[in-house]
């Protein structure tokens, strides 16, 4: 049977979602390592919106992230609200703006943010469960909130910003290049900077790859 993998996004588009890549290269190296993706997101409503030709909020515009995710998701797409932890193999959250926007608020109050409730509640008992988990670019900051207790080691890259923020939550930064990925085998952890470098799309991919290799092997292991 092949294993489930949850990849919970945060809406469509690098700027106020999931960043559209990294989602799409996650549940490519997915399906060719032979497991199935379970699409997942919050059914609220996104922190802004912005016009991703200009790079500025798009004034008196909404969206949904559950409904936005299911652009990337091609409609097969689930509330997290309605997922049993339990069906889950593993987990992984591609990064992009919406991870730091919509599944945590770390985007505008840094160390000091709370994660979606429903986002918490399942990191939560996946990782309690001793299942694998896995977080693209800026999304290792929602472990190390969530985990911080447990000294996680995480990545983000090299930025020096987010790397402090990291360890004032409880992890430990771990400095990579791109196409790598970190792995934390005690805690069942496996992180990537993807393009929180300037990384081109070959590496970003290439990071990717290593990670869901990495979930997968901890999972059939």
């Amino acid at each position: 049977m092949k294993p489930k993998v949850g990849v919970v996004l945060s809406g469509c588009g690098v700027y106020d979602g999931a960043e559209i890549h990294e989602s799409v290269l996650t549940l490519l190296s997915l399906d060719r390592a032979g497991a199935e993706a379970v699409c997942l997101a919050p059914d609220v409503a996104q922190r802004h919106v912005v016009n991703h030709l200009t790079g500025q909020p798009a004034e008196g515009e909404t969206r949904n992230v559950l409904v936005e995710a299911a652009r990337i998701a091609r409609g097969k797409v689930s509330d997290l609200a309605g997922l049993d932890p339990a069906s889950l193999d593993a987990l992984v959250l591609p990064g992009g703006f919406g991870a730091a926007k919509n599944l945590c608020d770390f985007a505008f109050r840094g160390a000091g943010c709370e994660v979606d409730p429903e986002v918490a509640r399942v990191v939560r008992a996946v990782h309690g469960a001793g299942k694998p988990v896995g977080a693209v670019c800026i999304a290792p900051v929602i472990l190390a909130k969530l985990l911080g207790a447990e000294k996680p080691r995480l990545t983000i890259g090299t930025d020096p910003g987010t790397a402090a923020a990291i360890e004032t939550m409880g992890g430990r930064h771990v400095s990579c290049e791109g196409g790598l990925a970190v792995v934390d085998e005690e805690r069942r952890l496996v992180t990537t900077p993807a393009y929180m470098l300037d990384s081109p799309i070959s590496e970003v991919s290439a990071g990717i790859e290593k990670l869901v290799a990495e979930l997968l092997r901890m999972v059939r292991a």
